[in-house]
């Protein structure tokens, strides 16, 4: 019988408990847990780590007493069963994020990425940046980046990196994941109201965010661009840590108040010039697409800086930098149609993820696809900005799932380009995938599963 410490899941199988576990599993403890039907690609890592998963729960899996128990948070709510045995019989427990930050980062170099945008990418990219510079590092990436096996590694070199989510911790904390994390360096990308279901409003994303600056050292380093008002209103609350800030120039006037900068030398963001200061320091070549990319590049090479990584050095690392699952990412194509799959779930996402294909693409038909999905979006918190969102797209359509609150028929009369209502998948596939006359370009939108849309797409592109 195993001597190693015991730890237990509840909730094992979403994307981050999931990871968690992985990262358990590879710190050298037993590790088992339980959530309802689990799906790949979770299922299938969860198995290759050889990791004992229930989907059933039982209470002699928590006999005897695990050294703790990780909750999950959506998934976990007070009234599960698994969750009351806990609590009824003083088993020592904790949320994801606390768990993580008090045993695996707490002797690390923590280097966290935040925003309300981009942070997946960004967090995939400083950890492409280390592992290529021999940092050999440890990560923990929100999806599938893929220049890398797994979401989730231990590493042995001194520094973490981990995508630094505002979101509350869980039933029982409601602060801000990454209040958790004590980073060293910290990168925040842009900043939006988002996460209507927890936050009221801006401010109170804010006042997270100020108390995570107030707990980073004085020989930390936080990443910032030079002009987001919202961002530098948040630093002038009080700051004690190193502000570097860039600036993304579309034309080629480089600013001189600004540490660093990036001027874009194509019109979709795949080739740019970055310079500290005047100075030149290299060009990047990459496959990546739209300005929203070189922002999350420009904070990458600025975190990997106060990691030991010279910018020069990033610059020759990003052109290998494939990207993550789900970011305008290809999924099929025939004929004239290629259809994207894309995750973006805010206003500005759409707009910026719409914007970088047009400049690549040209005067090539594109055609929005989006699924309203997050608690933000069902509740019609951005019904206003939702309808110029899509300039960029020849027309939109628009699914009305189950959890819309409502009435999505607004668009139809107010978006300024054609707009359609959707409440049946089968017939928005259909849509989807009929033949195109010209080259049509289809961005399937949404952080979920979109009602199967994407299987059933693949199965009717196959059927031809």
């Amino acid at each position: 019988m195993s001597n190693a410490p015991r730890i237990y899941f509840l909730g094992i199988g979403g994307t981050l408990m999931g990871n968690l576990a992985i990262l358990a599993k590879q710190a050298g403890y037993s590790v088992s847990g339980y959530d309802g039907k689990i799906y790949p690609p979770m299922s299938d890592q969860l198995a290759n780590a050889a990791i004992t998963v229930y989907e059933h729960f039982e209470p002699s899996h928590l006999v005897p007493s695990p050294e703790t128990v990780v909750v999950g948070n959506a998934s976990m709510p007070r009234g599960t069963p698994a969750l009351e045995f806990v609590l009824a019989n003083g088993i020592p427990y904790q949320s994801g994020a606390e768990w993580l930050g008090e045993t695996i980062l707490r002797s690390r170099h923590v280097i966290a990425i935040s925003g309300t945008h981009g942070k997946t990418t960004t967090t995939a990219m400083v950890a492409w940046i280390l592992h290529c510079a021999g940092k050999r590092p440890g990560y923990l990436i929100g999806g599938a980046a893929q220049n890398f096996e797994q979401a989730a590694e231990l590493g042995t070199g001194s520094h973490f990196v981990i995508e630094a989510d505002e979101y509350d911790t869980s039933y029982f904390d409601r602060r801000s994941k990454f209040r958790h994390y004590r980073p060293k360096t910290l990168t925040i990308g842009n900043l939006e109201f988002d996460h209507a279901d927890i936050f009221e409003d801006l401010e109170q994303i804010k006042y997270q965010f100020h108390h995570l600056i107030r707990e980073i050292p004085s020989n930390g380093r936080i990443v910032v661009p030079a002009r987001h008002q919202e961002i530098l209103e948040l630093l002038e609350r009080g700051c004690w840590t190193p502000v570097v800030n860039f600036h993304i120039d579309e034309q080629t006037a480089i600013e001189c108040n600004v540490d660093y900068s990036a001027t874009s030398t194509s019109s979709d963001g795949r080739e740019f010039d970055v310079f500290r200061g005047k100075c030149k320091l290299g060009t990047v070549h990459w496959p990546l697409l739209g300005l929203h990319n070189v922002s999350n590049a420009m904070c990458a090479i600025l975190a990997a800086e106060h990691a030991g990584v010279e910018p020069e050095e990033s610059i020759r690392y990003l052109p290998q930098f494939k990207g993550v699952r789900r970011r305008m990412e290809t999924i099929a194509e025939r004929g004239n149609t290629t259809i994207y799959s894309d995750f973006a779930h805010h206003p500005t996402a759409i707009r910026a993820s719409l914007e970088a294909l047009r400049s690549h693409v040209g005067t090539q038909s594109i055609i929005a696809v989006i699924e309203p999905r997050t608690h933000t979006m069902s509740l019609g918190t951005y019904r206003d900005a939702l309808k110029d969102c899509c300039v960029a797209a020849d027309e939109v359509h628009w699914y009305r799932n189950d959890s819309i609150k409502w009435n999505l028929d607004e668009l139809a009369s107010d978006c300024v380009m054609p707009t359609t209502i959707h409440s049946d998948i089968d017939e928005l596939v259909e849509c989807i995938c009929s033949p195109k006359p010209t080259k049509t370009h289809v961005v399937i939108m949404s952080n979920g599963g979109f009602d199967g849309i994407f299987r059933l797409v693949g199965e009717q592109i196959l059927q031809g």
